[in-house]
């Protein structure tokens, strides 16, 4: 289905299936096809990020059930206290799921870096986050913000007719903005053309 995404700050994105097919203002991607659904957005549309500690992440820490908050809060559990819980290989799928989702909730379209738990590498496939590599661990600490892990700030590949349809709705300004308040400002990710997450 043809769908045009367009942000409040003028950029549209007609995505047909899991393509971009046209990018640019609204008033002329609209026209162009007419037919075509309309998802409007506040902010900016950007390119999907890149999370460049997908193993320290999504393998070296335990994303909490929200049935487990009283005993283990709701963030990111590592280290010791990682290794007290008993982690078994479906516990670990669960947790990468709930660790994907909380990517996608900050606009990661992608993760770097090679894992090797089958669990994991399932729950990351199934939700359509490609994985790209990397030659070392990167500068800074884990975060599922990248903007706030003190490291670089990678994106994927732009927006351009023909690309795969991945990119992110972030609800400020513009880019610089987003610098300053972070990922946790997206309100939808768009991953081969669906729509993987939505801010309620």
């Amino acid at each position: 289905m043809l769908t045009i995404h367009v942000a409040a700050a003028g950029r549209a994105v007609l995505v047909d299936g899991p393509r971009v097919v046209a990018v640019g203002p609204y008033e002329e991607v609209a026209g162009e096809r007419p037919e075509a659904r309309v998802r409007r957005w506040p902010g900016v549309i950007t390119p999907g990020l890149v999370n460049l500690y997908g193993p320290e992440l999504l393998e070296q820490a335990y994303h909490p059930d929200p049935r487990e908050s009283d005993e283990l809060g709701t963030e990111p559990v590592t280290g010791a206290a990682l290794d007290a819980l008993e982690m078994t290989d479906a516990r670990w799928g669960a947790s990468a799921r709930r660790g994907v989702q909380r990517m996608l909730a900050h606009g990661t379209v992608a993760a770097a870096g090679e894992l090797h738990n089958r669990a994991v590498l399932d729950a990351v496939r199934r939700a359509g986050l490609t994985l790209t590599g990397r030659a070392r661990r990167p500068e800074g600490v884990p975060a599922l913000d990248p903007f706030a892990s003190g490291g670089p700030v990678l994106w994927a590949p732009g927006l351009n007719p023909g690309t795969a349809a991945r990119f992110a709705v972030f609800d400020v300004p513009d880019e610089s903005a987003l610098a300053e308040h972070g990922a946790a400002t997206c309100v939808a990710t768009v991953i081969a053309g669906r729509l993987v997450y939505r801010r309620r």
